[in-house]
């Protein structure tokens, strides 16, 4: 009995790395909810800039900027996820890079992907199902992931910065009032006269922030200006404080006004005072924090680095400036330095949760995820509803083979974000993996109810559908599954599977033969044939398809012991007992090779061998009656009548209702 292979895909983050950047892309920044336009934001501002963003991606694709490219393309369709346009881009970025090879590739990208192309070459099994007349052949189960759609990502990216508002909103808060704080006791040791020429300015400060709030950027402009008229003489520190929040003012209304052209100016004037702040004082963290922020919204990351690297130096007690610093070294690859900027967060203030989900983030992508796990965890324990820390802790978990602890996670994730479409696909995935097939159908059907043109989804419902032995739900799964993915050779071999089950059995041999040529080193479909073949009698074509599935993978099991098989039928013994010999060799002490083997050496008259074959196998089964009998049958032929009478005795006495008793007890007369 050959053994078909099913294998549940899923997205699971402990496998990619799509998803490990998805963890620590998001940032902070202060008063998210400051509203207003400042000006008439109108429809035809959006689409000039639309349009210059657009020329800007081509231009980066033309120079090979691809990380540049995508960054944009992230920001157009968090704006509208339905921008065509920029789909198209981002596939035509991907598509790219898939296609420059691995060079550019960290290592443990490179790893990534390697064991991705091997679990695709392999694709071993979660579940089997018989076949006829054929040698029994298991196989290990393993897991294959695979990346998250583009749209996907960025609904995932979204999600994890929407869970993180609060604490931005607070964090940027604290550092405010720490800042004012520190201000008024600098003041307070300040002469009378010079201490209300300083609230004057702040109080002219403080009004023009208010302004920006409500959108009045032209009275925010009267007001700052008079706040520098004020200014006292001789207090560069102080200066420079005042100069580093007009900057940051400015830059958060460009952050809530980037399309419009008051913002664009309010990011310039933001960038000029920054710069002045840093002139008037060098030891000022703000001003330097702002120009990263500036850096990192214009993709100019080894800038933003520098100025996040020189805010966290001349602030080392403000986390903020720590977590900004770990997510551009993050963006700039250099993850062991990210790493230790997010610890030097969490360490400073270990109630932030967005710092513990990046460092998780930071620590997979350098392969440390019991590390990972850890910071994870520490992030839920933080805020227990930051269901994107419960998603990755069960995808983590997962890749551990917790299955039930994964389980454990997504649901947690579930509870806080009911339709979250990446966990429903990865708690299918998880209960399938456990053999829960109901509730694995239960979560895809729930996937495929937000997302019914998924075709990873609907070839993991059609595996779960052939567990259930829902046969003719499993062919309409499959079957769109291989309508929206037609080259995917993975869910053509499904569907040959699904066909095979409901007994069309052409059907199921036109789709292995169509998943065989589109991917000629895919052993499964090319087993499956041989076997449909020979259990129909046509060995030449069992031999065809055996024998390809042979020049890919010399040494798998399961096809030498087809191949065994298929020999015997033509009662070639020479090349099925190489194959059962190699079929051996790749799964030692195997009960049925060795059987097959036994009976192979007996139709080549190799007796001793047939003998020791039996032999063996009856160490490892004893009550294996038939190798009993034709041991007995092999002693005779060799002359060996005393251990001919003592197996084929044993054989009746311990078997009395064996169906070959009779033979055994005429054998026995003549001995």
């Amino acid at each position: 009995m050959t053994r078909k292979q099913k294998i549940i895909l899923i997205s699971a983050g402990a496998a990619l790395l799509a998803l490990i950047v998805l963890g620590i892309i998001f940032f902070v920044r202060g008063k998210k909810d400051a509203a207003g336009s400042g000006g008439s934001a109108v429809s035809s501002q959006a689409d000039d800039r639309r349009q210059n963003v657009l020329k800007l991606i081509n231009s980066y694709l033309e120079q090979g900027e691809y990380d540049r490219a995508l960054n944009l393309i992230d920001g157009l369709l968090i704006e509208n996820s339905d921008d065509g346009e920029a789909k198209n881009l981002q596939r035509q970025v991907f598509e790219t890079d898939r296609h420059r090879g691995s060079d550019t590739l960290t290592e443990a990208q490179r790893q990534l992907l390697e064991e991705q192309r091997r679990l695709n070459e392999n694709f071993a099994a979660n579940s089997q199902r018989a076949l006829s007349n054929l040698a029994s052949a298991g196989a290990n189960s393993a897991a294959q992931s695979r990346a998250v759609s583009e749209a996907d990502a960025a609904a995932e990216r979204r999600a994890a910065a929407e869970a993180s508002a609060a604490a931005e909103r607070k964090a940027a808060a604290d550092a405010e009032a720490a800042r004012k704080k520190a201000e008024e006791e600098e003041l307070a040791k300040l002469s009378r006269q010079l201490q209300e020429q300083m609230r004057k300015v702040n109080e002219l400060v403080a009004d023009a922030k208010a302004k920006l709030n409500s959108g009045d950027l032209a009275g925010a402009d009267r007001l700052f200006s008079d706040a520098r008229k004020a200014m006292p003489e001789n207090q560069p520190r102080f200066e420079s404080q005042k100069l580093a929040d007009m900057a940051d003012a400015y830059y958060e209304y460009n952050f809530n006004n980037q399309n419009t052209a008051n913002g664009r100016e309010s990011a310039r004037r933001a960038e000029n005072l920054a710069n002045e702040a840093v002139t008037k004082d060098s030891t000022q963290a703000l001003p330097h924090y702002t120009l990263g922020k500036l850096a990192r919204d214009n993709n100019k990351n080894d800038n933003a680095v520098t100025e996040f690297r020189e805010a966290s130096r001349l602030d080392t007690n403000n986390y903020l400036y720590a977590h900004e610093l770990g997510r551009s070294l993050f963006l700039a690859r250099r993850y062991q330095e990210a790493r230790d900027a997010f610890q030097t967060a969490v360490k400073i203030n270990p109630n932030f949760e967005p710092s513990w989900y990046n460092l998780g983030g930071t620590l997979r992508v350098l392969n440390r995820n019991d590390e990972a796990l850890s910071a994870y965890r520490q992030a839920v324990a933080v805020k227990a509803d930051y269901y994107p820390a419960h998603r990755e802790i069960g995808r983590i978990l997962v890749a551990k083979g917790d299955t039930k602890g994964a389980i454990d996670a997504f649901n947690k994730t579930l509870q806080y974000s009911p339709n979250d479409y990446s966990t429903l696909c990865e708690i299918g995935a998880a209960h399938s993996q456990a053999g829960n097939f109901s509730q694995a159908e239960s979560f895809f059907a729930r996937a495929l109810q937000a997302k019914p043109d998924d075709a990873q989804t609907n070839y993991n419902m059609a595996v779960v559908k052939l567990e259930l032995n829902k046969n003719t739900e499993a062919i309409s799964f499959a079957k769109t599954a291989v309508d929206l993915s037609p080259t995917n050779a993975v869910y053509v071999y499904t569907l040959g599977l699904a066909c095979e089950a409901a007994g069309a059995l052409d059907s199921a041999i036109s789709a292995y033969q169509l998943a065989s040529s589109l991917d000629p080193k895919y052993l499964r479909p090319r087993i499956n044939l041989g076997g449909l073949f020979l259990a129909n009698g046509n060995y030449n074509e069992a031999i065809r398809y055996l024998n390809e599935a042979y020049k890919v993978e010399p040494a798998n099991y399961e096809v030498n012991n087809n191949l065994g098989a298929v020999y015997v039928k033509q009662e070639n013994w020479t090349y099925s007992i190489l194959h059962y010999e190699r079929a051996l060799s790749a799964k030692q002490n195997e009960p049925t090779v060795l059987f097959n083997l036994a009976r192979a050496y007996a139709g080549a008259s190799e007796l001793e061998k047939a003998a020791n074959s039996y032999q063996s196998l009856l160490h490892i089964v004893p009550d294996n009656w038939d190798a009993m009998f034709e041991l007995g049958m092999a002693c005779v032929t060799l002359g060996k009548s005393g251990d001919a009478k003592r197996y084929l005795n044993d054989l009746i006495s311990r078997n009395p209702g064996y169906s070959g008793r009779a033979e055994a007890e005429r054998i026995l007369k003549t001995l």
